[in-house]
């Protein structure tokens, strides 16, 4: 906890600086430049440690390490044998004249010029070649990082100070515990969720809240044999990647590596996704990222070669966006993902199709838990069809609905829905969590006790009254297929019973008092004098209705 609140504590002063420094640009452009030169320290550092702890050479008395680097690299054998050796083993290699330490002296000595930016990364790409097993890995990782864009500055000397401003901002913090952990992921971490949450609607392309997130790992985490030493986890709309590090923190002890693969259409939140694993020190080894349309473009391996080749996986994991327009030309029918459900999502609403696709990835024995409109559990025609094909195939193990407003994108209430393949049973679990909260400012919260109530609940698979409900098949059926929670929870508090007797000598009470005061007043009345003729006739018109009453 200690670590986290230093990690926090570091993520909003930089948020602050950050804040000041951006000028005129938008927070969720100006994340590129900070998250990015955030990253490249990581990765020079990193570098640097692995040499110290290789010993390929050793620093002399009051040398530096970077300094001892760069003379035993001065030469261009030299220097391509240890950008080789680096590259083997990092995947990625940094010249001594690039590194971060030297960058940063640049900056501090006012020599840098405007074109160092773009050598430094000129020269990372061209590093990133050397080993061709990773070069896929770290090809372009940071081509967001605009050195041409005008609101940096209005010429390149501006906008070269302007990014010294950055360096200077990242380099200023120690970003380790009081034990010495480096807790650089974890900032990088907060700050992506610092520029979510000040990015509205756009948030939802590359940031799943936390709190959801830990639902979802500690989902697909429960059923882990204690003797699997290697977990899959693939997360088909990945954005930020944050959803695949929470479903490795879920993780029991007793699993030794993790492979992450997952996929994301917009290049610049895929870059980040590449950035915050590494950061989080999943080697590159580890990751198998893509830069695609999930949807039309199957990975991983699907089809090749005209023979259907699925790679399956422990755990699936999605937050794809919701109800998107998708391309279901008919020919989508052949397709090994979406054939045995017997319908197409509508065009206008891919939700279902997020769902096949996670599920024909899904192993026998792994869990799936991917987050979606309410709409999936009740709406017809095709989504209706291939709904009851999931229920009739046994896949669909559990129904969670959320509370509304826990997303920066939308304020609609979701749903988290839990599917297995190896399933002996035929109930399927229904939770209503949607009143289990803390109110937020922007948005609201799920505690660690919500999170706590709704795994005890689905672990437990009983019955908790106006919470948990198990419905058999027949009452699926009975219910003609529709999943909405109420029909199977029922939430609704009994009204108060009416007593007569209490509510007639209420009214008694209520006349005794109107009566009072309506004497009070007629009195009153009585005593007031009219001034003019007009003001005598109303007032005789008065005290005759008082007269009456």
């Amino acid at each position: 906890m200690a670590e986290k609140n230093i990690a926090q504590e570091i993520t909003s002063q930089l948020w602050a600086m950050a804040n000041e420094l951006r000028g005129n640009m938008d927070a969720s452009e100006f994340r590129n430049y900070i998250l990015g030169f955030m990253f490249y320290r990581y990765l020079s550092e990193h570098q640097e440690r692995y040499l110290q702890e290789t010993n390929l050479f050793e620093p002399e008395a009051g040398q530096t390490w970077n300094d001892a680097f760069r003379e035993v690299a001065s030469d261009p054998e030299s220097r391509k044998e240890y950008l080789e050796d680096i590259s083997s083993e990092l995947g990625y290699a940094i010249a001594p004249e690039q590194t971060w330490a030297s960058l940063v002296q640049k900056v501090n000595d006012d020599k840098i010029v405007p074109s160092d930016y773009q050598d430094l990364f000129d020269d990372f790409n061209k590093n990133a070649a050397l080993n061709p097993n990773s070069e896929a890995d770290f090809r372009g990782i940071f081509a967001d990082i605009n050195l041409g864009d005008s609101r940096l500055g209005s010429s390149t000397t501006a906008r070269a100070k302007a990014l010294n401003g950055v360096v200077r901002l990242v380099d200023q913090f120690e970003y380790n515990d009081k034990q010495g952990r480096d807790i650089l992921g974890d900032v990088y971490e907060y700050l992506i969720a610092q520029f979510a949450g000040n990015s509205g609607k756009k948030a939802g392309e590359f940031y799943t809240p936390h709190q959801v997130s830990k639902v979802l790992a500690k989902l697909v985490a429960l059923g882990v044999q204690k003797n699997q030493e290697i977990f899959t986890v693939y997360d088909p709309t990945m954005g930020s990647g944050s959803l695949l590090l929470t479903v490795r923190d879920e993780l029991p002890a007793t699993v030794k590596a993790v492979m992450f693969h997952g996929q994301e259409l917009n290049t610049t939140t895929f870059n980040l996704a590449r950035m915050n694993l590494m950061m989080h020190n999943v080697p590159y080894t580890n990751m198998s990222l893509r830069n695609a349309d999930t949807l039309e473009d199957d990975w991983p391996d699907g089809v090749v070669g005209g023979v259907d080749s699925p790679r399956s996986f422990d755990a699936v994991v999605a937050n794809p966006p919701y109800s998107i327009h998708w391309d279901n030309s008919e020919n989508k029918l052949k397709d090994p993902r979406f054939k045995p459900f017997g319908a197409l999502a509508p065009k206008s609403k891919a939700d279902f199709a997020f769902v096949e696709h996670g599920l024909y990835h899904l192993n026998d024995t792994g869990t799936m838990a991917i987050v979606l409109p309410h709409g999936v559990l009740f709406r017809g025609a095709a989504e209706g069809k291939i709904r009851k094909a999931i229920i009739e195939k046994n896949y669909l193990d559990a129904v969670i609905g959320m509370p509304a407003g826990l997303f920066f994108s939308t304020g609609i209430p979701t749903v988290v829905l839990v599917f297995k393949k190896n399933r002996t049973n035929r109930d399927i679990f229904f939770i209503d969590a949607s009143n289990d909260f803390e109110k937020g400012k922007n948005q609201n919260i799920l505690r660690d006790s919500d999170i706590d109530k709704i795994i005890e609940a689905y672990s437990k698979r009983e019955d908790v009254d106006k919470y948990a409900h198990k419905a058999e098949l027949d009452e699926i059926m009975e219910n003609e297929y529709n999943l909405n929670i109420p029909r199977y929870v029922d939430t609704t508090e009994p009204e108060k019973p009416i007593h007569v007797v209490q509510v007639v000598a209420n009214i008694k009470e209520s006349d005794k008092k109107i009566a009072k005061l309506s004497s009070e007043l007629a009195k009153d009345i009585d005593d007031l004098v009219a001034n003019n003729d007009e003001a005598a006739k109303q007032l005789a018109a008065l005290k005759e209705l008082f007269k009456n009453e």
